[in-house]
């Protein structure tokens, strides 16, 4: 029987791990490279990056300085994208899914020589769904992790791009047609309650599950550790994530694996 995973999220803006509210307001949180190597260390399941830096041009072959803008973290500016992923896949021996503004296929290469175990295509995907099929027969269908932000729930929630400012059409339709293009896992991102605390949707988790033969991986909402144990109750996903909540809280991921178990959740 496949075991429940527990997987943190980290948000990387320009170089900094940030607190999303809403995909809008974000909140320096530390560096990225001590914070993977926290969880290296609490031997998490797996670990998701996400690039969400909105101010430059994704081009991994171009100079782009991601200052930290804090001294007290004592780390030296990066230079690029890759470099961050490099430092990272350095300390974090965990399996290591990295994505976002991912746009052609020399970007994907880059990412899976740099340590990448996992991508995540979101926007390219939905302008160019056959962009999913050839990075799929590239490098298998376990390296393509399909990344889905949507509003609204059950069935009228809708896929959105553009940092959730684009509609792109009904989730339903999308987690099927991303299925049939060779996607193997889907990553699923509530935008109504990104930051909120307010627990995860289960509903609209629900009819995701129950609508693919793909891994789903659930993530917008956990307040407290609980909501953890209620979605995996509730919901027959492969994996439980988040963000915030592991930012916040004293030795949290240990924690939160161990209540896991306690509730009589098959995690690993």
């Amino acid at each position: 029987m496949v075991k429940t995973r527990l997987i943190p999220v980290l948000n990387i803006l320009n170089g900094h791990i940030v607190r999303s509210e809403d995909f809008t307001i974000h909140q320096k949180i530390g560096n990225v490279v001590d914070e993977a190597k926290r969880y290296n260390e609490w031997k998490a399941d797996e670990l998701i990056c996400l690039d969400i830096s909105r101010d430059k041009i994704y081009d991994l072959g171009r100079d782009k300085i991601y200052d930290l803008g804090r001294d007290d973290h004592k780390t030296e500016s990066y230079s690029s994208l890759p470099d961050i992923l490099n430092l990272i896949s350095n300390v974090c021996f965990m399996p290591l899914t990295f994505g976002g503004g991912i746009r052609n296929m020399e970007q994907v290469d880059t990412l899976i020589r740099g340590g990448a175990d996992k991508i995540t295509l979101n926007t390219i995907a939905v302008e160019d769904p056959g962009f999913v099929k050839k990075v799929s027969e590239k490098y298998g269908r376990q390296a393509v992790v399909a990344s889905i932000d949507y509003k609204g729930s059950g069935v009228k929630a809708e896929v959105y791009t553009g940092f959730g400012g684009k509609c792109a059409g009904g989730l339903l339709g999308w987690v099927k047609e991303l299925e049939e293009l060779g996607a193997g896992e889907i990553f699923l991102n509530s935008i109504d309650r990104d930051g909120k605390g307010n627990g995860y949707d289960l509903e609209t988790i629900g009819l995701v599950v129950d609508s693919t033969r793909l891994p789903v991986v659930a993530c917008g909402g956990a307040g407290t550790m609980e909501d953890f144990v209620t979605l995996a109750k509730h919901c027959k996903v492969s994996g439980v994530a988040a963000g915030n909540i592991f930012h916040f809280t004293e030795r949290s991921y240990p924690r939160a694996k161990q209540l896991l178990k306690k509730s009589g959740i098959d995690v690993r």
